[in-house]
């Protein structure tokens, strides 16, 4: 087997056309309007409240800082219920508002939140439950909302990975009491960077703005201790710009994803994430397998490292563990996690972008398939 000429990466950001994003670089040349909720933010807000059917929505420079802001602008205090399989960003914004989380188990088939973990963890101090859809797949939806509604919690979602998800033909921002998105350069629809609420109560749309602008609510007005979190012209356009494209982005890597399934269904030690239901339309923003070192012949680390030998460079997401980073292991965690530690030990992702051409899939595929054979 021969490696890749060049290097195949777990993602690559899909690009506009170049003469599409120089006119809009023109217009913000010419009104020198870079930041403070220019008139291509206000254009792009719009689109996605047509979008998503809400006005109750807000923008931000990052996903991480629209987080942190939401937690400070519902109140969040105490305890939160949440996962340890996720980027360390979700804990972060935890943190930054002095909470403290609760880490409990997920559920073996997509990752998310098990929703009897979570409703065997909850105790006086709790205010909320912050679930990760991971990898594109909705959490537990209906048993999240119920607990929530049964003990006067609030439910918050991590949206990172599920930008244009639908289940039942609603959206994604349609569930719980409030929704981040992340359009990091990494995911499937992105900004360059940036970050969406969407939210249920329609008076947090002002404490937000606030919030993400200094407190400012006009130019001699400070009326809370905001911070910068606004997200600036250049984002707005290429996120406008990105929108465009997105079912045709969804399209092609449904196709590889497809492929991907095709070809390493029966590889020996290879387990795939089971198929969502029809009920849920998906974006394939991660392809991610499990790997047994048993029955593949290897470790999900060595194969990881020889993967990377053939230029194909794939990711260990999410390993290790939230709780299991310097800065959080002082943090008493009663749940012995025992699923979330299996698939972080065997989790690896491999490859998907929509430029990433199906026979170089299915070269990333007879790779992996050789190597189980033991010829490596």
């Amino acid at each position: 087997m021969k490696p890749f000429e060049t290097p195949i990466y777990v993602t690559k950001p899909f690009l506009p056309p170049l003469d599409e994003f120089c006119q809009g670089i023109k217009e913000i040349w010419e009104s020198r309007w870079l930041t403070n909720n220019g008139p291509i933010l206000q254009r792009f807000t719009q689109e996605l409240c047509h979008l998503f059917e809400t006005d109750n929505l807000c923008l931000f420079n990052n996903g991480t800082l629209a987080l942190q802001i939401a937690l400070q602008g519902l109140g969040i205090a105490g305890e939160v219920i949440t996962t340890p399989f996720t980027f360390v960003a979700t804990t972060h914004a935890l943190f930054w508002n002095k909470i403290r989380p609760v880490f409990v188990d997920i559920e073996p088939d997509y990752y998310t939140l098990d929703p009897e973990k979570v409703e065997a963890a909850i105790t006086p101090w709790t205010t909320a439950i912050l679930a990760v859809h991971v990898y594109g797949h909705p959490s537990k939806l209906n048993a999240l909302a119920d607990i929530a509604r049964r003990h006067n919690l609030k439910l918050i979602y991590d949206a990172a990975h599920v930008f244009g998800v639908k289940v039942n033909n609603k959206s994604i921002a349609d569930f719980g009491d409030l929704s981040m998105f992340s359009f990091h350069a990494t995911k499937s629809y992105h900004s360059l960077e940036g970050g969406m609420l969407i939210f249920r109560e329609t008076a947090l749309k002002g404490v937000f703005d606030y919030l993400k602008n200094f407190g400012f609510k006009n130019e001699f007005e400070v009326v809370m201790p905001g911070t910068n979190a606004k997200m600036n012209e250049m984002q707005a356009l290429m996120g406008i710009q990105v929108l465009k494209y997105l079912e045709e982005i969804m399209k092609k890597r449904a196709k590889i994803n497809d492929l991907y399934r095709e070809r390493l269904k029966e590889v020996p030690g290879i387990r795939l994430v089971p198929p969502l239901p029809p009920t849920v339309r998906q974006n394939h923003s991660y392809m991610p397998i499990e790997v047994n070192e048993e029955e593949f012949g290897m470790s999900c680390d060595t194969l990881y490292e020889t993967l990377k030998q053939y230029n194909v460079y794939s990711r260990r997401y999410f390993y290790p563990l939230v709780c299991d980073y310097a800065c959080y292991r002082n943090i008493s965690v009663k749940d012995p996690l025992i699923v979330a530690r299996r698939v972080s030990g065997r989790i690896l992702t491999l490859p998907i972008y929509d430029s990433l051409l199906l026979s170089e899939v299915d070269a990333i595929c007879e790779i992996i398939v050789y190597l189980q054979r033991g010829k490596y």
